[in-house]
């Protein structure tokens, strides 16, 4: 999958395989949430609300609200798996344990893993489809996503290629089939967004305004248009844009060091070296709840940062 998920550097964008991966892999940050007043706990829609778990709802509150893996891990081991949402947060917490795993059959164990919750979200979007045709149709188009991923990271890119694109026509299917019940759905804007920016930057003769307009109008919550839309600032070498559009998300959600790796990219974009030290030190300062892939990664960039700066004037 594409690095969009957990921020890392920025892909290429001449790699077709890529999009297949990052689509999977926007869905499932699309799914991110922070709490609004509801009954319901429904995270996108402030009228309509949906009943989303308790249990769920921490989960994704810790998640995306504060970037805190570990504690998303221990709500899902409890949350409610009739709720699609949760068996495709707990595929996206196995892959990123995937990612950083270097034993060969650890990783295969993980993969077969993904693969399990990928069809647990299926089972679970086919069982709310009657009751609720958008959001059943939603992550009947997230759990073909996730087989997307699967099927090229288990057969590589030649063998696992045409099962791949299988399964995202099946999803846009889907995906049309959501829209079609409330074209303005809030969260049915944000996975399409994120969607679209991602084949808009891995795939040629796109363009990334569609989605960037679709987070901006469409989309809740606010924040989480707002990361996607820095994301997407960001590897279009709009560092500006990409620094308003990130500020906004820190300003909703202050608690995640996510956002502050992110901010520190940016300005490394941007140029400026020695003003991206402080936010990559802060995102450095709860990597106990983040990945230690992550971790890694980031410090690798901080390291990096920091010989830049020494030897400005040299």
């Amino acid at each position: 999958m594409t690095n969009w998920f957990t921020m890392s550097p920025p892909a290429h964008s001449n790699a077709p395989l890529k999009a297949v991966f990052g689509i999977a892999s926007a869905t499932l940050i699309s799914l991110s949430l922070w709490a609004i007043p509801s009954l319901a706990k429904d995270p996108f829609r402030n009228s309509d609300a949906r009943p989303i778990g308790e249990t769920t709802e921490k989960a994704f509150r810790a998640f995306f609200e504060q970037g805190n893996y570990p504690a998303a891990e221990k709500h899902l081991e409890q949350a409610d798996t009739g709720e699609p949402m949760t068996p495709a947060m707990k595929a996206s917490l196995v892959y990123i344990d995937w990612q950083g795993e270097k034993d060969p059959q650890k990783k295969a164990a993980l993969l077969e893993e993904f693969r399990s919750y990928a069809e647990q979200t299926r089972t679970s979007a086919q069982a709310v489809l009657g009751k609720d045709p958008l959001r059943g149709n939603l992550y009947l188009a997230v759990s073909h996503f996730l087989s997307a991923g699967y099927a090229v990271l288990k057969d590589g890119t030649v063998k696992g290629m045409p099962q791949g694109l299988s399964e995202v026509q099946q999803a846009f299917k889907y995906l049309d089939a959501a829209e079609k019940q409330s074209p303005n759905d809030p969260e049915l804007n944000l996975v399409k967004g994120y969607i679209e920016l991602l084949m808009a930057m891995n795939l040629p003769f796109s363009s990334p305004s569609q989605a960037i307009d679709r987070l901006k109008q469409h989309a809740k919550p606010a924040y989480l248009a707002d990361r996607g839309i820095a994301l997407a600032y960001r590897d279009l070498n709009q560092p500006v844009k990409a620094l308003e559009a990130v500020d906004r998300a820190i300003q909703a959600t202050p608690d995640n060091p996510e956002l502050y790796y992110l901010k520190a990219q940016i300005l490394v974009k941007q140029g400026n070296n020695q003003g991206s030290i402080p936010f990559f030190e802060r995102a450095l300062q709860k990597q106990d709840q983040l990945p230690p892939a992550l971790v890694r990664q980031i410090s690798r960039e901080l390291d990096r940062t920091r010989r830049r700066v020494a030897n400005v004037g040299k």
